[in-house]
Parts: structure tokens; C-alpha cells; sequence
């Protein structure tokens, strides 16, 4: 015994004790109860529970981080925990209004599900809890980027709409895109059954999404081209998120062969008709190559001034028709022509377009969408140029991977 009357140490004791036992990103604070084990040598280890089998420290990570300025408003603000889980998260802007957002079915983080505003200041509160009970939180604030510039995106097709096995998705923006690689991230597009398909670019505004074949039919195709606050590069950011659902109808392909003058029409694989034509005469002769049809219409103008030649010159026309169907901007169309019926199935008298009947071109339109595949063969035309229009199956699918003009 020693004076006193008390026993000297044998082997280790426990003594109650509050530390710190959770890694944290700046800015947090932490209380979690521990035990403090003192050994033989009088040197204390720590332990966040009343196990002493080592744990992963505890850690909230916030992004973006304290401080951060010119951030992306479109990027999503978030919270990720390791050893412990997320339990709490205020997001809020500089006029006191908070922002939603949702923590995952785990537990482990948490982000933002608003959009945050151009060139605004943010604070971000998080809290969690380790295992043990320990709790920690912490603090960031940040502040927006403000856009040199917002570009608009508009795109075909649009919400609701059915097109054909053909179909690209074709997105416009008004500004140069300088970070490609940026857009093409934030548009999304998902297709059920699921389909490959990839982004080319036809210059610094325009881009397209493809399937690397055609679509199969009835296909269901989402696009989410969320492009609200991503940063785009040169300062230049999108303005407005774009959403659409799409069906894909039925497989309706035809082959128009200027030898033969005649269009076969198969329908979901199966011939349905054949139909008489008459192609570009010469010195007009109709490109060949895969068109898409781009838009339906009856009772329509063709005007040969919308490519460049005057109506009142000697290859000028002005003429109404009943059914009118785009192949190409350059002003390639299939379409009723009466006039012409005699000729349909015999010789190429028109000025670059298809030819046939009212009859034909009225029941062809019936069954078909904008999207469909027209395949213009043996004219003796030029080939067709891929950024025609939606001729984007004038593009081998090897080189179509490559991106275009990126």
C-alpha cells in the first residue's frame, strides 16, 4: 500500500473525457463523447465509441468549398460524409431564402435540387453524426459567377412530338460554344430500349445526337439538356434547361431510284408501294445520298427564290401544291405534282425534286413523320452534303464518333 491507503496503477484505467474524434472540413465544430484509455506507459489513445478497434475518421465534405468564387450556378451544391452519415443541410442565399435540396436514401450526402442564381453569395450549413454519437458541422460560402454572356438552346424535336426511325437530335445555340465537351455533358439523352448513339458538330453552335443506326420503331427517347448555369467556356453560360419525350413511330424508308423512276416504300420492313416519280432533269439533277424528311405541309408554295433562284428567270417557278414534304434546306422536297403525272415512272423533268402524284405523295405523307429515311440513288446528281438539312446518315458512324467540329 502506498500513503493514503490507495492501491498504485495495475494495467489500464478509464477516464471519462469529452475530445475531439471527427476529421472535418474547414470551418466545423465538434463535441462527440469518447473514452480516454490510459496504459501502462501513461500515454492516452482515443477511440469515438467504446470500441477500440480503429474507425474512419468522421468528415463532411462541402462543395464548393469556403471562399470559392465563380461558381457555375447550374452545378449542384453538395455534401458527402465519410464515417458517419449527413443529417441536416441549410443551404440559403444572401437575401435569406432557402434553397431545396435532399439527402440521400444513405445517408451519406446530400445536394441541391434548385438552381442557384447568377453572380450571388450562398452559405451552406451541414451537419452530421459518426457512429459514437458525435455530432460536427460545418460552413461554406461562395459566390456565383456572373455570364459574359447566356446563350439560348432551342432544339428539334420538341417535347411530345413522334418522328421517324431517321430522326437526329439536333440542338442550336446562339452563341459559339468554346467547351464542347461542357454541352455535351449537360445534354443528356436516355432512349428505352437503350440505343448508342453520339454528339457530332456542324460548326461552333450546332450539334447533333444520333444513333449509330436507325432507331428501332416505337422507341421511347428522353432528352434533358440541362444547360441553365453550366459554364460553356470564353464567360459564356446557358440560359434556359430543355426537356422533351419522344416516340419513335414506325419504320417507314423509302428508296427513290432516278433510273428506274420509282420509289420503293417499306413500312416496318415490308413493302407497301411502289410508286412512279420523276427526278431533277438535267442540269438539276436531285443529290443523292440518305435524306431525313424535316417537315410536312399541304397546300404549300414552292418558291425556287428560297435557294437562290429568281422566280422570274427561266428556272423560276412559284407554284402551289397540295402535298408538299422537306428533304433539305437546299429545297430538295418530295410533293404532289399533277403536271407532271405523265412523266412519273418514265423520265426526270423536275427542278431537283421528287415528283408523283397527288394521289402517292397524299398517302405517303399519311403514313409517315418527320424523321423518316429517303434514300435518292442514280440521279446522276451530286452527293448530298451532311449538313443538308438533318443528313447526318451521310456521315459513316466511324467518323460521326469523332464529334465533328469540335
Amino acid at each position: 500500500m502506498t500513503r493514503g491507503g490507495r492501491a498504485p496503477l495495475r494495467g489500464a484505467r478509464v477516464v471519462a473525457a469529452v475530445v475531439a474524434v471527427v476529421a472535418f472540413a474547414a470551418g466545423c465544430t465538434v463535441t462527440a463523447p469518447a473514452a480516454q484509455t490510459e496504459g501502462p506507459s501513461g500515454e492516452a489513445t482515443i477511440t469515438s465509441g467504446a470500441s477500440s478497434t480503429p474507425s474512419v475518421p468522421f468528415a463532411l465534405a462541402l462543395t464548393p468549398a469556403d471562399k470559392a468564387v465563380d461558381v457555375a450556378p447550374g452545378e449542384p451544391v453538395t455534401v458527402a460524409a465519410t464515417g458517419g452519415t449527413v443529417t441536416e443541410v441549410l443551404l440559403k442565399g444572401q437575401d435569406g431564402k432557402q434553397v431545396a435540396g435532399a439527402i440521400a436514401a444513405d445517408g451519406k450526402s446530400w445536394a441541391s435540387a434548385e438552381k442557384l442564381g447568377y453572380g450571388k453569395t450562398y452559405t451552406v450549413t451541414a451537419t452530421g453524426k459518426d457512429p459514437a454519437g458525435g455530432t460536427a458541422t460545418s460552413a461554406s460560402t461562395f459566390t456565383t459567377a456572373k455570364a459574359k454572356r447566356q446563350t439560348a438552346l432551342s432544339m428539334n424535336p420538341l417535347d411530345g412530338q413522334k418522328v421517324g426511325v431517321g430522326q437526329p437530335f439536333a440542338f442550336y445555340f446562339d452563341a459559339n460554344i468554346a467547351d464542347k465537351a461542357a454541352a455535351e455533358k449537360a445534354i443528356k439523352i436516355t432512349a428505352s430500349p437503350a440505343t448508342e448513339g453520339a454528339f457530332y458538330w456542324f460548326g461552333e453552335k450546332e450539334v447533333h445526337w444520333r444513333p449509330k443506326e436507325y432507331w428501332k420503331a416505337g422507341t421511347t427517347v428522353t432528352v434533358d439538356a440541362a444547360v441553365y448555369g453550366k459554364h460553356l467556356g470564353n464567360g459564356v453560360f446557358g440560359r434556359e434547361d430543355r426537356k422533351a419525350t419522344v416516340t419513335i413511330g414506325d419504320s417507314v424508308v423509302a428508296v427513290a431510284d432516278g433510273a428506274t423512276h420509282q420509289m420503293t416504300v417499306t413500312v416496318n420492313g415490308v413493302v407497301a408501294r411502289t410508286i412512279p416519280i420523276s427526278t431533277g432533269k438535267k442540269a438539276h439533277e436531285t443529290p443523292v445520298g440518305t435524306y431525313v424528311v424535316m417537315s410536312e405541309h399541304t397546300n404549300y408554295t414552292m418558291d425556287s427564290s428560297t435557294y437562290g433562284v429568281p422566280v422570274d428567270s427561266s428556272a423560276g417557278y412559284r407554284t402551289k401544291v397540295a402535298v408538299a414534304s422537306r428533304m433539305s434546306n437546299s429545297g430538295i422536297f418530295y410533293h404532289s405534282a399533277p403536271w407532271s403525272v405523265r412523266d412519273q415512272g418514265v423520265r426526270n423533268v423536275s427542278h431537283g425534286c421528287i415528283n408523283m402524284s397527288t394521289e402517292n405523295a397524299t398517302w405517303l405523307q399519311s403514313i409517315s413523320n418527320k424523321g423518316d429515311v429517303i434514300t435518292v440513288q442514280n440521279t446522276g446528281g451530286p452527293v448530298l452534303e451532311a449538313w443538308d438539312g438533318l443528313s447526318v446518315w451521310q456521315i459513316p458512324w466511324e467518323t460521326w464518333k469523332q464529334g465533328g467540329k469540335r
